[in-house]
Parts: C-alpha cells; structure tokens; sequence
C-alpha cells in the first residue's frame, strides 16, 4: 500500500495566530550582540541532560 504524501501547509494565517500587537526587530539588537552559552562538566551534564 502506498502513502499518501504530507499535507503542504497552506499559505494563509490561522485566525488564532494575530500578530497586530507585534513588534518587528524588537530583539534583533541583542541577538546581533551574540549569545551567553554556558558549558557544563560532563558529570553534571550527565544528571541534566536538557
């Protein structure tokens, strides 16, 4: 039997997803400063792993 191929999404908005209230680039001057990353022992990475 053959599967159906994916469903493509469709090109316009759900009603639940309003957007008016937005800001556009309102954290792009952080994420253009970089970001904090913090590298854990592997022994402390082991009990959380996420």
């Amino acid at each position: 039997m053959k599967k159906s191929p994916p469903k493509r999404p469709t090109k316009e908005m759900r009603p639940e997803y309003d957007f008016s209230g937005g800001v556009r680039g309102k954290y792009a001057d952080k994420y253009r400063e970089g970001t904090n990353v913090v590298l854990l022992d592997t022994e402390l990475a082991a009990i959380f792993p996420d």
